[in-house]
């Protein structure tokens, strides 16, 4: 079958197209997927430059998500069969590992999935809008949601906002009542996430979001009397944008984070954490309900799935560019 390979860690040069992998054969309680949509996640990124005390064998098959038809059954699988359509929860919560990390992924035309990892797929809910969904929609939904538990009236500032993450978590901060302040790196970003409901954007290539939130909002700290700033900053990119993000939270207000994009060690200023007595809250990954519940809001159109470009397995080290150079908005989909 032809599958994007990883044969060794590195940049972009490490990943292959190769037409002649073997295709996968199912074992007790697998089934063979016929991958129609597989979708990027930075992940991604980190799997084929190596990421420390992961260890993952190779060569391997990149891609965490990926949603398709069954075309083999293997033995002990039941309420399965040939034809049905399928969401892969990518990871494996019953022994273990991760799609695209640990077992093959979906940049291939076929993927081996344990049984036990299939969602059903609602026909009216398109391949490459599932494979969008488990882990950028997942993640957010959890961390908006479940840890975040963001209310209405609250002003949430979202960072790296136009990537797949970033726009869910605008979409939910709104259909949860917020006033959202999102910060990306061009006018044209900042336009498109106007247009899926945030309220409020700073260029963060033109001025610093940080000084821009107070300016806007209020000086966040100011020892005895109320202050201004904002209840919620989301980041998920870490590096020296930290620090400048317990400047923006008002008194007791909440950091969420599920990601360090941009460097997982950034210089740390504890004293804004008990002066101010802010919470950070870390939100890992995404639940098996999380996924049942993002199709229900994207069949009742509450939800948008956001698609940059659905790119062929022929052009998927393309994608892993773009996605690495962050040149698109929202999700980049390969369709082999």
């Amino acid at each position: 079958m032809k599958a994007l390979v990883l044969r060794e860690h590195g940049g972009l040069d490490k990943l292959v197209l190769e037409t002649d992998f073997p295709d996968p054969t199912p074992g007790v309680g697998d089934v063979i997927v016929r991958v129609r949509a597989a979708s990027l996640n930075y992940h991604d990124i980190f799997t084929r430059r190596g990421m420390p005390g992961i260890k993952v064998p190779l060569p391997m098959i990149i891609g965490l998500d990926l949603a398709g038809e069954i075309v083999a059954v293997g033995p002990g699988v039941e309420g399965w069969s040939v034809g049905d359509r399928v969401l892969a929860d990518p990871p494996n919560r019953v022994e273990g590992g991760l799609l695209g990390e640990t077992m093959h992924g979906g940049l291939a035309e076929l993927c081996r999935v344990r049984a036990h990892q299939l969602v059903r797929l609602p026909d009216d809910v398109s391949f490459e809008d599932a494979a969008a969904l488990p882990c950028a929609y997942g993640t957010a939904l959890r961390m908006i949601e479940t840890i975040g538990a963001v209310q209405p009236g609250e002003k949430v500032l979202i960072l790296g906002a136009s990537g797949g993450v970033g726009v869910c978590s605008v979409m939910l901060a709104k259909m949860a009542g917020a006033e959202v302040i999102v910060a990306a790196s061009s006018q044209d970003k900042l336009d498109r996430l106007r247009e899926i409901g945030a309220d409020h954007g700073i260029n963060y290539a033109e001025e610093d979001f940080s000084r821009a939130c107070t300016a806007r909002f209020g000086r966040a700290h100011v020892r005895g009397r109320e202050s201004g700033g904002v209840d919620v900053v989301v980041n998920f990119t870490g590096g020296d944008t930290w620090v400048k993000s317990l400047r923006c939270l008002r008194k007791g207000g909440r950091l969420l984070t599920c990601g360090a994009t941009a460097g997982f060690n950034p210089t740390e200023d504890i004293r804004y954490i008990w002066t101010f007595e802010l919470q950070i809250r870390g939100s890992n990954g995404w639940l098996r309900e999380d996924i049942f519940r993002l199709l229900d809001l994207v069949r009742s159109k509450r939800l948008k799935v956001l698609i940059e470009r659905v790119y062929s397995l022929d052009e998927s080290r393309d994608a892993v560019q773009a996605m690495e150079e962050r040149k698109f908005f929202g999700k980049l989909v390969i369709a082999p």
